[in-house]
């Protein structure tokens, strides 16, 4: 061989067993280098708004655009400073004083002052923008009868401005979760001069979520945002604590598909994934237990059932679907990762509440139910719609809940599998018969769940109406003794199952992988992660 042929080959060889040269670099590798997260995010959100947030995804990326009065602590999300560096509560626990630090700043500079919350809680209880959580911030004094149109004068609403840097609430009746409350997305400030430079600030859609346009005041600036591909944040520079910081960036992937979820981590394309297939989880306890979390979650599944829609107008029908739904053979043969069968909306682990007995599966009585409604054996009852959205979980339950209805009941349901975004508008729309979701608490009360069935909630989406539910709910916030309390949460759990708007299946827990390289990522019960304290070790 000649010299300079040999010399060129060991060059070649040399180089090819250099690290990287046989094995090309993982996003994960290198964002454990350059301290970017890989996140999947489920669905691809419809807007970064966080007025209009109503689903994980969207919550998610908004929690680290934006910053409230309040932050959560990320071992156990009780309330720490955000603006807001203190407060003073009154003795009679009704009035709130905040006084903003100084230095919070948005992302285009600006500091962050009072009346920016105040302009921002008028912009979310502005009927106009139909912000499904506007009912959060009823527990300011006022804000009810601003929202529904009693009064037009916002000076009327309990939150006064005292100064650029100081904020007093006063609230409708004491309120033990409110401090947890303000961290909801309901209560984030947003920069309405920003908004109006694109368009009306009351109404939705104006456009100035997208990059270039977007500001906000969290630890986290929008960089990017490809539809249906991916949503960049990187850290930003005006933040108040960014010396706290770690991660240089995050990227969000909105996978809506369990499998290609998975095949992206299991390629290092992803530090975290939003869940996992079921038939997958008992592969990764096996044989790869540090990658699979099943963490504690405040969330239980449930259908939606449209008691607008004639057949389901009948409680007798609704009551009988709910009879014939086998929750433990769900639980124990599809999940795999110790979810429960729930009877009740509220899920366990909410202390000093013991929920109702709630439904049973009683397939006798559900039977014997349908045929006092005039359909023995689903004879002659119409075929009924069930929508979900496209994840193969969720395919797995309607089909499975499908064929219990079928096998008991004798009913012909058909299965609609839409996009999310386009679940959420046919939701939004009430263009569904039944709709499989789910609900995520947004505090560690039971209200965060039996405030969803108000005949005003605007994430109630069924229809269904009952003024002594309402009224239970009314007496429930404005009684002091926690015994008291919980006996009326009880009986309007109890009324609105009967009455069975919904159809609980069973109560999660957050089933996912992540990277060992991830620190700072706590079971918290209501999933929430502060991305401030999330950092990566190689």
């Amino acid at each position: 061989m000649r010299p300079a042929l040999l010399v060129l080959l060991v060059a070649v060889v040399s180089f090819c067993t250099a690290p990287g040269c046989l094995k090309r670099e993982s996003a994960v590798q290198r964002g454990n280098r350059d301290q970017v997260l890989h996140r999947g995010m489920g669905a691809d959100p419809a807007d970064l708004d966080p007025h209009t947030a109503t689903n994980i995804a969207e919550i998610d990326v908004t929690s680290a655009l934006f910053e409230g009065l309040v932050a959560e602590d990320p071992l156990d999300l009780h309330p720490v400073p955000g603006v807001a560096a203190r407060w003073d509560i009154s003795s009679d626990l009704l009035t709130y004083t905040f006084y903003l630090r100084p230095d919070a700043r948005w992302s285009n500079g600006r500091p962050v002052i009072a009346t920016d919350f105040l302009a921002s809680w008028r912009r979310v209880l502005t009927p106009s923008l139909a912000a499904e959580n506007a009912g959060m911030l009823y527990v300011v004094q006022g804000a009810e009868a601003f929202h529904k149109g009693a009064t037009s004068d916002f000076a009327q609403v309990g939150a006064t401005a005292i100064d650029a840097r100081t904020l007093r609430v006063v609230l409708e009746h004491p309120t033990p979760y409110f401090l947890s409350l303000l961290t909801h997305p309901a209560w984030l400030p947003v920069p309405i001069a920003t908004i109006q430079a694109h368009g009306e600030a009351y109404t939705r859609g104006n456009g100035w979520t997208r990059p270039g346009r977007h500001v906000g005041n969290g630890a986290f600036a929008l960089k990017e945002w490809r539809p249906n591909d991916k949503i960049v944040l990187e850290k930003s520079p005006t933040y108040w604590d960014a010396a706290r910081v770690r991660l240089s960036a995050i990227h969000f992937y909105p996978i809506e598909s369990v499998e290609a979820e998975e095949r992206s981590f299991r390629t290092g394309q992803l530090h975290i994934t939003y869940g996992l297939p079921f038939a997958k989880v008992d592969a990764y306890r096996r044989n790869s237990p540090a990658l699979l979390r099943t963490d504690p979650f405040l969330n239980t599944y449930f259908f939606r059932l449209n008691v607008r829609q004639p057949t389901l107008a009948n409680e007798k029908i609704r009551r009988a679907l709910a009879l014939a739904v086998d929750r433990k053979a769900i639980a124990e043969k599809l999940l795999h990762g110790g979810q429960k069968p729930a009877t009740t909306v509220t899920p366990p682990g909410l202390l000093g509440y013991t929920p109702p007995a709630g439904t049973p599966s009683d397939p006798t009585a559900a039977r014997a139910l349908l045929a006092e409604a005039g359909f023995p054996g689903g004879k002659g009852l119409p075929n009924i719609e069930l929508l979900h959205n496209t994840s193969a979980n969720n395919r797995l339950i309607a089909e499975a809940v499908q064929e219990m209805w079928r096998r008991e009941l004798g009913i012909d349901v058909t299965l609609l599998n839409q996009e999310y975004k386009v679940v959420l508008a046919e939701r939004r729309a009430g263009r569904f018969q039944i709709l499989l979701g789910d609900w995520v608490g947004d505090y560690l009360d039971p209200t965060t769940f039996l405030d969803l069935w108000r005949s005003d909630s605007g994430n109630n989406h069924t229809g269904w109406g009952n003024a002594e539910y309402d009224a239970l709910l009314f007496s429930a916030a404005r009684t002091a003794d926690a015994a008291t309390r919980a006996q009326l949460l009880q009986k309007a759990e109890a009324l609105m199952l009967a009455a069975a708007p919904i159809v609980p299946i069973y109560a999660n827990t957050h089933v996912f992988l992540v990277q060992p390289s991830v620190r700072g990522w706590h079971p918290t019960l209501l999933d929430h992660h502060p991305y401030k304290h999330v950092w990566l070790e190689p």
